[in-house]
């Protein structure tokens, strides 16, 4: 399984960095948008879809909805604005899971909550991208993602015993929830220093930080959660030792809308 792991991230890595950095504009959007396309085909089976017919057809619905954001850019705030309600409701399901699931359980409604997850995701990305940093600001958050996810493993498995959500991933703590937040703004703090902010933008990148990072567990969480739900351990398994696109970017697809809103917001 390690093996199998490596393997494939080492193969992955490359292909994503390539397509953060090399791509623009249209080509960007499509590269983006097949991810997010094979994240909403597994999608569909965690609401109760597994044939394939009913899988591929949402899947063409959400790059259909993709192609009409990219064709119409003022539908950029409303879809993160969604996202922003989103995940503040998903934060309030996660923490009382399972006794707010009928709130979410008809495939209608969970095929609907898979559009305010996957869409954000992919206009936060397009909506950074344009920006004079685009492509570091999207490594930006990906390294507080990544550097969240390695603080709390490691701080999860040495100092570990308050568990964060028991009833939707019990083997996460919220020693490890510190600890990946504790990597992440020491991250923070040096690119701050690097490109010599004030004191002020430092504080303001160390609240960005922080936010991004808490809800980026909940990203994860509520992947989860609904996996939990559905009787299913992995959203698929098309990356050997990997499990599925969303097991990938679970944690991103809440991270990525919500440092857009905030970039937004700082630039304003």
């Amino acid at each position: 399984m390690l093996k199998q792991r490596i393997i494939t991230a080492l193969i992955l890595l490359p292909i994503a960095l390539c397509g953060f950095f090399l791509l623009e504009g249209a080509s960007f959007a499509l590269f983006i948008g097949l991810v997010v396309t094979l994240g909403a085909w597994e999608w569909a089976r965690l609401a109760g879809f597994p044939a394939q017919s009913a899988r591929v057809a949402y899947a063409v619905a959400v790059a259909a909805m993709l192609f009409i954001m990219h064709l119409i850019p003022g539908l950029a705030p409303w879809v993160l604005g969604a996202a922003v309600l989103w995940w503040a409701t998903a934060t309030f399901l996660v923490l009382t899971y399972p006794k707010t699931t009928h709130h979410w359980a008809n495939a209608a409604t969970k095929l609907m909550i898979g559009l305010l997850i996957l869409l954000p995701a992919w206009q936060g990305l397009i909506w950074i991208k344009q920006g004079p940093l685009g492509n570091w600001q999207i490594m930006a958050v990906m390294v507080l993602v990544w550097g969240a996810d390695v603080g709390a493993y490691f701080s999860g498995r040495a100092f570990g015993k308050r568990k964060l959500a028991p009833k939707v991933s019990p083997g996460k703590s919220w020693e490890g929830v510190y600890g990946g937040l504790a990597l992440s703004l020491v991250i923070t703090t040096v690119v701050g220093f690097v490109r010599d902010w004030t004191v002020a933008q430092l504080l303001m990148g160390l609240f960005g930080a922080a936010v991004v990072v808490f809800v980026s567990v909940v990203g994860d969480l509520t992947e989860s959660m609904f996996k939990r739900q559905s009787g299913i351990k992995d959203s698929s398994n098309l990356l050997p030792g990997h499990g599925g696109v969303l097991d990938r970017i679970d944690s991103l697809t809440a991270a990525i809308p919500i440092f857009a809103v905030l970039l937004w917001m700082a630039a304003s």
